[in-house]
């Protein structure tokens, strides 16, 4: 927890907080009201003790204009002034208990455990609330609910693997190229682990300059770096207990891997400008749609973190592999857009079926979506046709591709051999070993070898 001492006498706030600070809490002290309400106005504390007598004021002062702020604050009034009437007051006023001084290790280990289950009872109904709340905006969301289901082997072996492993600590490297849903999918696994019921906290790691990456990570305290004016806590610490998932991990600054491989190794990190050791229980998620492997070589990527990071891999593949998920995503958003948007459109004309199908869609579900959203809202009829979609001269094209019937995928201009062989090179290098291979492939090793040798394959 994090703690507030508030008291005017030096011995007791030192060992108070001695005393919590070995049961692993982290504590600041405050001699006066005023530099108490100084930084519960910067920060949150779970839990504050407060005494009653400062001088000539009183903690049941700052504790009235606490609960005003927050009903739900912790608060312990502790003092040496002991009677029935100071701690019926005490409660009346709203502390969540009362110690006398001097009190035991005991009695203080005693309030703590208190604490502790009362602010595990408030997560689960903050949790609940925010459940509610997310299921009451469901119908405002800008895309349909996602899909889990792939006709695709590779995307569906990918998905088996992730959801086989969401229940487990592992941390997970989903690869991909941009659009592909990777931060679909890692949310949906948190979702559906054992920590669902925990934050789930996500950091892009191109969005911002490494000092200011490295804060939003792991917090500063105040006077760390110019503009930095007072104590901040980071991700790490909004997602303890949870799923912390590191967008793009492939941009992370080189000379923050070493604080993130602390982290996952040893579960401790350090604010920024501060010495104190924290620890941290979290579980990782990274995505990237970076080659990891070709930026370990070049030096780019810490070896040590890659293989840290990479406990479960998946690649997803690119939608224009995916020709037989395709025409189920279109269907979906078209539904979706078609509904919020209040047009009575019902399917696709012949023509835009041709160009769903032709066209590779290097944005991938991003791209579709987008398109499908455009054609929807420019429709004059009950059918999407090809005129409702952009024209190809302001479609992307994918690099290196000159026609998109011509490359190697089911319904291409292909040959049985070419496919196959296309199909067995994609899945040997994106799994670790031929044994996996050749259970993705549904074949045995030995005919897996005969195949990649008739195929002059390496």
């Amino acid at each position: 927890m994090d703690i507030l001492i508030v008291d005017d006498e030096a011995s007791i706030r030192n060992s108070t907080r001695i005393a919590l600070e070995a049961e692993d809490h982290y504590v600041e002290t405050s001699d006066t009201l005023d530099s108490a309400r100084k930084r519960l106005k910067e920060e949150k504390f779970d839990l504050l003790f407060l005494d009653l007598r400062l001088g000539e004021e009183s903690g049941l002062t700052l504790l009235s204009e606490v609960l005003e702020r927050n009903p739900a604050q912790l608060a312990v009034i502790f003092t040496a002034f002991s009677t029935i009437d100071s701690a019926v007051k005490a409660t009346r006023a709203g502390a969540f208990d009362y110690l006398s001084k001097p009190f035991t290790p005991e009695q203080l280990r005693g309030i703590l455990v208190k604490a502790s289950k009362a602010l595990n009872t408030q997560g689960q109904i903050n949790n609940l609330e925010t459940t509610v709340k997310e299921l009451k905006s469901e119908a405002s969301r800008n895309s349909p609910p996602p899909r889990f289901e792939s006709r695709d082997p590779m995307m569906q072996a990918a998905l088996d693997t992730l959801f086989r492993a969401a229940s487990t600590p592992a941390s997970m490297l989903i690869l991909g190229e941009s659009g592909t849903g990777k931060s679909v999918i890692a949310r949906s696994i948190h979702e559906q682990s054992h920590l669902s019921n925990k934050p789930f906290v996500t950091i892009s790691c191109p969005s911002l300059s490494k000092e200011l990456l490295e804060s939003e990570l792991f917090g500063h305290v105040k006077g760390a770096f110019t503009g930095a004016i007072k104590d901040k806590w980071g991700k790490v610490h909004a997602a303890d207990g949870g799923t912390l998932f590191l967008d793009e991990i492939g941009e992370l600054p080189k000379e923050i891997q070493p604080k993130l491989l602390r982290l996952l190794q040893e579960h401790e990190y350090e604010r920024l400008g501060e010495n104190k050791t924290r620890k941290s229980n979290i579980r990782i998620i990274s995505a990237t749609n970076r080659d990891l492997k070709q930026s370990v070589m070049n030096g780019s990527f810490r070896e040590d973190l890659y293989y840290r990071i990479n406990v479960i891999s998946v690649e997803l593949p690119p939608l224009r592999t995916r020709r037989s998920d395709l025409l189920n995503f279109a269907s979906d958003y078209l539904g979706y857009f078609a509904k919020q948007i209040g047009r009575p459109v019902a399917d696709f004309a012949p023509s835009a079926l041709d160009f769903i199908n032709s066209y590779p869609w290097p944005g991938n579900l991003r791209e579709l979506r987008n398109a499908i959203e455009r054609a929807t809202i420019l429709s004059s009829g009950k059918q999407i046709t090809r005129g409702d979609f952009p024209s190809s001269d302001t479609m992307l094209p994918v690099a290196g591709q000159q026609d998109s019937f011509s490359e190697i995928r089911p319904g291409g201009e292909v040959t049985i051999d070419e496919l196959e062989a296309e199909h067995i090179k994609c899945v040997v290098e994106r799994v670790n070993n031929l044994n996996d291979a050749a259970r993705i492939l549904g074949i045995d090793k030995a005919t897996l070898y005969r195949k990649r040798k008739r195929l002059n394959m390496a």
